[in-house]
Order: structure tokens, then sequence, then C-alpha cells
């Protein structure tokens, strides 16, 4: 590290300490006002925060939970996901997102993406509903992720689910608060997942989750779900659920979080354009198709020189990481799970080459630059290695 590296203030990969410095009155205000009333479980900041998430979104309903996971198999269980169903998912995503298929007992089937987007590929979906059929599996339903915080290609994907009498849910861990073409993140599929865990855009102080949707039916069964299938009375079971609420506390700290929210998003849509700008040639960027937007949870490159450009930034101080470098179908607990036909090669690739930059709102044009000084020149065989990945 060199002496002007070591007098600069460091870059951090997420900065919540800033966010906390310009928030932390009303934050210690909203945790006192719930020590206040004491009501830890289910308080009145629950529903205040449910609703204004469905203000946010534009969701008819929306049901907290306890985390992102909780999400996902709350969302599988409403949509009645049996043992042995076959549910379509992308390897390029963290283990959430097949584990929850797992542990109802289904089948996740692994699918491409697309190099561009990171996002389910609508080709491999194609194959995987072919795969579904040639290996006798009865196909429930389809998870897309929206990763990096850019939403998965809809267009292309909700037809192909329709014309297979299929579910669609979205795994929007990373996404809440983006829009494809004109359609917030949380109003797409039969219902969306999402994470407030606290590395995410929109993130608790501890682990937390919700679900959206617009049907009524499935906002009850939800509601029941999450609390151990209740009926009219807690003592009435009507069904198998979980406990999955959503602390209060959590619940008042993400009030707070959400009223800054839209300013955030605005912040971290700066910081990937003057990324785009900043950066040195050979970095493959991240892009976003016309009318849709990205809440930017993580700012991924593609270089070939992965391990190298890591190093460099190392040296300057500078974090970095890889999301995620083991594709899920590869991985030892989900490697005898079926895939798509003819492979997974876009994930094999990205796997080798993603590298994920420090992305928060509060990022400085000097902490930009020093990122984008970090990385120094890409070698020119690396520009060529991952065009030519690119190309293929």
């Amino acid at each position: 590290m060199t002496d002007s590296t070591a007098m600069r203030r460091p870059v951090t990969f997420i900065d919540l300490a800033r966010q906390q410095q310009g928030i932390r009155a009303t934050l210690e205000s909203a945790i006192a006002r719930v020590l206040d009333h004491g009501h830890y479980i289910m308080g009145p900041e629950v529903a205040e925060l449910e609703g204004r998430l469905s203000l946010f979104c534009g969701a008819r309903h929306t049901i907290t939970c306890a985390n992102g996971t909780d999400a996902l198999l709350l969302a599988l269980m409403a949509k009645g996901l049996k043992s042995g169903e076959a549910v379509v998912v992308p390897s390029f995503t963290f283990c959430a997102t097949a584990e929850a298929v797992c542990a109802l007992g289904g089948v996740p089937i692994f699918a491409d993406v697309t190099e561009d987007s990171f996002n389910l590929d609508p080709g491999s979906l194609k194959r995987a509903i072919a795969t579904a059929r040639e290996q006798g599996l009865t196909l429930a339903g389809v998870i897309t992720v929206d990763l990096f915080g850019r939403p998965a290609d809809y267009d292309a994907i909700e037809p192909l689910v329709r014309e297979n009498g299929l579910w669609l849910v979205c795994d929007a861990a990373q996404a809440f608060g983006a829009v494809h073409r004109g359609r917030p993140v949380g109003t797409i599929g039969d219902i969306t997942t999402t994470s407030f865990f606290p590395a995410k855009p929109l993130g608790c102080y501890g682990d937390g989750g919700a679900v959206f949707t617009d049907d009524d039916e499935t906002n009850a069964v939800l509601r029941s779900l999450r609390v151990h299938g209740q009926g009219a009375d807690k003592y009435d079971n009507v069904r198998i659920g979980m406990n999955g609420r959503l602390d209060t506390i959590q619940a008042a700290i993400l009030l707070e979080k959400l009223a800054i929210f839209p300013a955030e998003l605005e912040a971290r849509a700066r910081i990937a354009e003057r990324y785009a700008t900043l950066l040195p040639d050979g970095l493959e960027r991240p892009s976003l198709p016309p009318g849709t937007t990205s809440a930017w949870a993580q700012y991924t490159v593609r270089t070939a020189s992965r391990d190298a450009a890591m190093a460099r930034m190392k040296e300057q101080g500078v974090p970095s990481a890889v999301y995620y470098a083991t594709p899920l179908h590869r991985q030892t607990a989900y490697r005898h799970y079926p895939m798509a036909g003819g492979g997974l090669p876009a994930t094999e690739r990205l796997s080798a080459t993603v590298l994920s930059l420090p992305m928060h709102p509060y990022l400085t044009e000097d902490d930009l630059r020093h990122v984008a000084a970090s990385l120094g020149a890409v070698p020119a065989a690396a520009r060529t290695a991952a065009a030519r990945a690119a190309a293929e």
C-alpha cells in the first residue's frame, strides 16, 4: 500500500456506518417508541411498514417476514409446491433460491442466464421446460432472480410461463426499488419476494424480508402461513405454516430507512453511471435495457484477469468480492439435480470472470476515482479473452 493510499479514507464495499450517521437520531427515536410500547412481535410498526412498502412499489398486498429465505418458502408454500414437483431456477444465484425449493421436497431444474443481464435466459427456460418433460417431472413453476438489482427479461419470460400453465415467483432479494419497463419490482409475477438483510439496498439491522402479491386470496394464505398456519384464532391452525414474523424493532428501522430510500436509489444510479465512465477499458460493464432501472445492489463487471485485478485492488486498499464463483449446479448439495438441456455455458463463463466493486449510496467522486485507478489497465490478453467469452 502506498503512503498516499494509507493517508486517504478507506473505501468500503458497503458503508452502513455513513448511512447511519445521517439518520441516527430518527433511528434511536423509532427504536425507543418500540421499547416504550413493548409490542416486540407484530407491533404497530409492522403493519405500518407493510402499508408503506405497498405504497412505494404499488403492490396490493405486502406481507413482511423474518428473512428473504422465509419469504421464498412462504411464496412456494402459498403456491402449493408439492414434494417431487419441479421448479426452474437459474444456477447463477445465491443458494437460497434453490434451497427453498428443496426444503419443501421440490426438484430444482437449473437453467442458464444471459451474460449481459446475469438473469434467467428465456431460451434456457424453454430447454428446462423440455427437460422436465423428458425426465417425467411435474413442472409447477419458475423462480426468476433479479440479480445484482436488475429485473429479469419478463417480456420474454412471462409468455413462456403462461403458455405452459406455470406460476411465476420473482426472487427480488437484491432488486427491491427497481423498475422493469414501467412495472415496479413487487408487482411482477404471481408473487415477489425480497430480503432486508443489512447489505441489501433497503436493509434492516438484522434479518428481515417481505412477500408481495396483488391477489387477495394469496395474501390471506400468506398471512396465515407466516404465523403457524393460524385461522381466525391463533390456536386454530388451519394449515401447516411456519414462524416467519418480522420483529417490530426491525420494522421500525426499515420505516426510517424507507424514508431515504428513493434518494439512495438515485445516488446508486449516479454512481453506476460514473463507474461506467471512469473504469478502465477491457472491463465488461453491466448495462440496462430501455425503460428498466436497477437497484444496483452490486456493481459487477467482467474480466478474464480477475485474480490479478483483485490483487491490485487489495494493494490499494480497495475491497472487492465475487458473486458467484461456484454456480449452484456445481455445488455439493445441488449437483445431482437436473439442468436444462445444452448445459449452462454462460453461467460457467460468468462464474470465472465476474467481479463486484464497492457499491453504496455514499461513495464519493474521490472514492470512485480511487477504485478505478486501483484496477489499473486491463492487460490486452485479458481484453481479448473477455471479448472472446462474450462472443461465444
